[in-house]
């Protein structure tokens, strides 16, 4: 992966492992266009490599995932963004290779629906997490294709519906986290010698199995919800709810 700015995703390979790190802190690893590329790119090469037999999805700093860039949201083409997350999504679901996040830090919006779309999600005590389109005039609609076919229903309608934060145990119980851990390397160290042990077409096939509804979600409504997207997008509520984020002001129809 060769660039001359700093990655944004970096990819690291050791011992059959392909470890992809979101490497934004100055926007909080938000999913900006050039980001969601180069983890695309890291996905492919890591599906190419015969010898990998797993990727990592981790970030630095604080933040897993912050969402949607939003300095990009706000003008321009209004499918771009939820389009380019669905693709981002479908790539790791697509990936024949497991994809395992290990994340101890924020995820915000379209970052949850990156580990809606991961096979394994490993979460630490720092982590927290909220659906806060709710906030902005919008909605959790691209990100409700791998999320809502793994969420329980109840927990999907308290925390879309508040826009609340929640943590790591919280993650767990409603199906966003498959475990929630004091050191998610810990867990990690022993799920990664797993797949060393396992032969490539047989973690490929089983994953198959294991996201083949979730991709069908993505058949069937992919599309319809790109479109709902875009057209929350470009509504007033949301060109001011996004505004007072960037301005760092409650929006007009906020009240105590």
């Amino acid at each position: 992966m060769t660039s001359d700015a700093e990655p944004l995703v970096r990819y690291a390979v050791d011992r059959g492992i392909v470890t992809l790190t979101l490497d934004s802190p100055a926007n909080r690893n938000a999913l900006s266009s050039r980001l969601v590329a180069e983890l695309e790119q890291g996905l492919a090469e890591a599906a190419k490599d015969a010898a990998v037999r797993a990727v990592v999805l981790t970030h630095t700093g604080g933040t897993f995932c912050s969402g949607a860039d939003l300095s990009e949201a706000t003008g321009g083409d209004p499918t771009a963004n939820p389009r380019r997350l669905v693709t981002a999504m479908r790539s790791v679901l697509e990936s024949p290779k497991p994809v395992v996040a290990a994340v101890d830090g924020h995820v915000r919006a379209g970052g949850l629906g990156l580990l809606g779309a991961c096979d394994i999600v490993l979460a630490g005590p720092k982590s927290t997490f909220a659906f806060t389109e709710v906030r902005l005039g919008l909605a959790p609609a691209v990100i409700s294709l791998p999320l809502l076919p793994r969420l329980d229903p109840r927990g999907a309608s308290r925390w879309y519906l508040t826009g609340s934060v929640f943590d790591a145990a919280e993650a767990q119980r409603i199906g966003l986290v498959s475990e929630a851990c004091a050191d998610p390397q810990e867990p990690l160290a022993s799920i990664l010698d797993a797949f060393r042990k396992a032969s490539p077409q047989g973690l490929a096939e089983s994953k198959r199995l294991v996201t083949a509804e979730v991709l069908r979600v993505f058949e069937r409504d992919g599309e319809s919800m790109v479109a709902q997207s875009a057209l929350l997008f470009g509504s007033e509520e949301a060109r001011e709810g996004m505004l007072s984020f960037l301005e760092r002001r409650p929006p007009r129809w906020a009240t105590e």
